[in-house]
């Protein structure tokens, strides 16, 4: 995209520390540039490349004599500075502002006595009259001076490098035929990304200092926290089988459970207690396993007649002790 440049005048108000360079939206020179209808324009957005600009450069902007800067290097004759700007700021409404200006004692007297009366920026546009970069700007009484656009392009342009390194324009996320519109941009951006990643490890060291500085009237250190977990589980653990062994021990006694079911009923009790406490309030006691039904004597036994084991198994399978004497019987 072909850039372009331009001057444009602004009255001066006092040799104050700030200063308005550009006006808000539309504007154009007292001189009728752009021309044919056109306008310069800025706005919060385009400024703000200007703002990013200004934070990047290593060197104030210049405020100089009727431009003499650029007229130097054709009349040979001095350049001297009238002030110094670094900070650029931007007003919804109003434009683009110097905050910082530092104004020769020079310039400030001539200010004062009404010798100097406007300001004239030096900027470059694009085609569609965008303003994207400041240059510099001149004390001056003969607002737009003809022939400045012109004297402006001879000195900024500079030849296109050709030659820039691969992994660079990789890096910066540029084509080969970029423009130098896309190099600012994309060094800016760049600039940007570096801003923030520098503030969010500033960040994260911060959190890790004071996690460091931990009060330990309120916290506790973590190899404690896990030194009591360890020592919870054990208990609980503990808590559990001294459960599991009263309840199968009881059920056992009052026969709600067989002999042959404790290794059974304590590995369920293990992993669920409460699975084994609804098996075992559900299961019907067994009078035959819980003590003797003749008073302590042996029982007689009848021919045919199941012992109290085997009727115990005919009662939790529910066969009937008849069919279970035929089975036995069958298997002889």
């Amino acid at each position: 995209m072909k850039k372009q440049f331009a001057v444009c005048t602004l009255e001066l108000s006092d040799a104050g520390r700030e200063l308005q360079l550009l006006p808000s939206g539309e504007f154009a020179a007292r001189d009728g540039r752009p021309g044919n209808g056109k306008a310069w324009r800025l706005d919060a957005v385009s400024a703000s490349r200007l703002l990013t600009q200004a934070a990047a450069r290593k060197t104030p902007y210049v405020v100089d004599y009727e431009h003499q800067t650029l007229n130097s290097e054709h009349n040979g004759q001095p350049a001297p500075a009238a002030g110094w700007f670094t900070r650029l700021e931007w007003r919804e409404g109003l434009g683009l502002f110097a905050v910082d200006v530092e104004w020769t004692e020079k310039a400030r007297a001539m200010i004062a006595a009404g010798e100097y009366r406007f300001i004239s920026p030096v900027f470059s546009f694009d085609a569609q009259g965008w303003v994207t970069e400041l240059h510099m700007a001149a004390l001056t009484n003969y607002p737009a001076l003809d022939g400045m656009a012109a004297l402006a392009a001879a000195r900024f342009t500079k030849p296109k490098e050709k030659n820039m390194n691969k992994e660079l324009l990789e890096l910066l996320g540029l084509a080969e035929d970029h423009s130098e519109d896309d190099l600012g941009l994309a060094v800016a951006a760049l600039r940007a990304r570096l801003e923030a990643d520098r503030d969010e490890i500033a960040a994260l060291k911060s959190r890790a200092e004071q996690a460091g500085k931990a009060d330990p009237a309120r916290y506790v250190p973590v190899e404690t926290v896990e030194q009591i977990r360890q020592e919870l589980a054990v208990l609980k653990a503990s808590a559990q089988e001294r459960a599991v062994s009263e309840l199968v021990a009881q059920a056992l006694a009052d026969g709600r459970l067989l002999p042959a079911m404790e290794t059974w009923a304590r590995e369920l009790g293990g992993k669920d207690l409460a699975a084994l406490r609804g098996y075992v309030e559900q299961a019907q006691p067994i009078a035959a396993l819980s003590g003797m039904q003749s008073g302590g004597r042996a029982p007689e036994e009848k021919k045919g007649a199941l012992s109290s084991e085997e009727l115990a198994v005919c009662r939790q399978l529910g066969i009937a002790e008849e069919d279970f004497v035929k089975l036995k019987e069958e298997g002889k």
